[in-house]
């Protein structure tokens, strides 16, 4: 179960997040200016609220009236973010194990095996595809044994057919890893195909929280 609850300002920008979800994947829907990203990175500690509380199961890792911000680092969650931030320098293996955590993390061997990416543990990060690059960065956020995968619309920048292929390994972390997922996306087939739970927001605010179908009413796009 993630619960948010959380205030934040930015600019002009004000988010007000009241939310709690308990799904195998769930989808935070909505326009670009949304607070999709900010919500992403409040949970991830990237940002900080002005006030408010985030729990990851039965975990605190923010909460203003009681003093708690855990650092990034310490929060054991994934994330793979728009830009798919590799190392340059390092082969996709030194990639991989660049976060392993003993006694967390999953065995690379497993990790390479479902994400298929076998053929490419020894090549330069520059010579890496666009959907290679993105599962390469799906198999390093999973290496540091996340008990939280969060995922900022990491097929926006593929086309449509390269989409249709990398979804099937999104799928495969969801059902065999069993690591809960929070997806963002403004694509209803995505969402649709990936998640079993969705929060709209619109505005810096939850509009609407329930499953997939809810995405048949209409929403301005």
């Amino acid at each position: 179960m993630i619960q948010v609850d959380i205030q934040l300002t930015q600019g002009t920008f004000r988010l007000e997040v009241s939310t709690t979800v308990n799904g195998r994947a769930t989808a935070l829907f909505g326009s670009s200016g949304a607070g999709k990203t900010t919500t992403l990175d409040a949970i991830a500690g990237l940002r900080e609220p002005n006030r408010g509380r985030i729990a990851l199961g039965d975990r605190v890792v923010f909460s203003s009236a009681d003093r708690i911000n855990v650092p990034a680092h310490h929060r054991r969650v994934g994330y793979v973010p728009q830009d798919v931030a590799l190392f340059p320098h390092m082969d996709v293996r030194a990639n991989l194990i660049y976060g392993r955590h003993p006694g967390t993390s999953p065995p690379l061997e497993r990790v390479v095996s479902m994400l298929e990416i076998e053929a490419l543990v020894d090549r330069r990060v520059g010579a890496l595809s666009g959907g290679e690059r993105q599962r390469v960065a799906l198999g390093r956020a999973l290496m540091s044994g996340p008990s939280l995968l969060l995922l900022d619309e990491p097929l926006a920048a593929v086309d449509v057919p390269l989409r249709r292929r990398i979804l099937p390994y999104l799928e495969r972390v969801r059902d065999e890893l069993h690591l809960p997922i929070v997806y963002v996306s403004h694509d209803r087939d995505e969402v649709r195909r990936l998640a079993d739970h969705v929060v709209i927001l619109e505005g810096g605010r939850v509009i609407a929280s329930g499953p997939p179908s809810i995405l048949d009413v209409e929403i301005a796009d």
